[in-house]
């Protein structure tokens, strides 16, 4: 079984601009796909670094002079890239979301298809999981997961649901979460509604929203000028937060204006968003929801 179809490979990559002298940093290394295709461009004196903090990626590494894998979360992008002695670099590519192996490993969680324990976890070291979540989180705790990452209408009859019916009995799997919330499952949508359960569940689980906050402001402390952002994004929070942060270099309000009424911002957008073509999508259905962000460093 393939590791990961990489999405957007070519596009993403041509995205960065390589030098053949360059330093890279691929933020979401999974089963390497990204990384290859940057190597190919990179020359003798080029470097690029990759982090994945999935233990099951380690395996995928690189045997390349060229190549550091880093087996952190990127949310340490800046730390460890110093602790390897660099302050900054060329360009960072991030590849967001699920990979396909961790959806089609079923003890993972992550997949509405598997019965599975309550996991969720992108990191084995995280100490929560989805266990956690769904049986020791208060009312309003599950009420804001649902409604802010799920993006749920009925998130606070779902998080009474669970409320009530963990009193009765701990809720270990997957299956048993989608028994006791069939009823928020109608067969027309149900695979959608799932789906946006699971993502709440999961971005709480591994403080996605937090983590991709984080790396976006160290990518623009790190990156040279001139240096490229490009990033991949598979549903509208994550989406959100980096068209903002490249439109403004920041997640709320406006930027402040120059002595000219201009406003002053860290970054110019490179072509406009970026999808899959139809081919691309028939080939790998999990392309079908990414949207392809660059932008350069002024």
């Amino acid at each position: 079984m393939e590791y990961h179809n990489s999405v957007l490979l070519k596009e993403t990559v041509d995205g960065l601009n390589i030098k053949s002298d360059g330093i890279y940093v691929d933020v979401t290394f999974g089963g390497g796909g990204h990384s290859r295709e940057i190597l190919k461009r990179l020359g003798p004196n080029g470097k690029l670094f990759g982090f994945d903090q999935d233990e099951d990626a380690f395996s995928n590494a690189i045997l390349d002079d060229r190549f550091q894998l880093i087996p952190e979360n990127f949310r340490f992008l800046k730390r460890f890239l110093r602790f390897h002695g660099v302050k900054t670099v060329d360009g960072i590519l991030a590849d967001l979301g699920v990979s396909s192996h961790q959806f089609d490993v079923p003890e993972r969680g992550f997949s509405t298809r598997f019965d599975a324990d309550l996991d969720m976890r992108m990191s084995k070291r995280n100490a929560i999981n989805a266990f956690t979540i769904v049986n020791e989180y208060s009312e309003s705790e599950l009420k804001r997961v649902f409604l802010e990452y799920g993006e749920l209408k009925v998130a606070p009859a779902i998080a009474r649901t669970i409320i009530v019916e963990r009193d009765k009995k701990v809720i270990n799997t997957t299956d048993e979460l989608k028994f006791i919330l069939s009823r928020f499952l109608p067969e027309q949508h149900k695979n959608k509604i799932l789906a946006q359960i699971y993502q709440a569940i999961r971005i709480e689980v591994n403080q996605e929203l937090d983590v991709l906050k984080e790396f976006l402001q160290q990518s623009l402390e790190i990156l040279n000028l001139g240096g490229r952002l490009s990033v991949i994004s598979y549903h509208s929070l994550e989406d959100r937060l980096v068209k903002r942060f490249m439109k403004n270099g920041m997640f709320e309000g406006e930027p402040e204006r120059d002595f000219f009424g201009n406003f002053s911002v860290p970054f110019k957008t490179i072509e406009k968003l970026i999808v899959p073509s139809d081919d691309e999508i028939k080939l790998n259905n999990r392309a079908r929801s990414a949207k392809l962000r660059v932008a350069e460093k002024k």
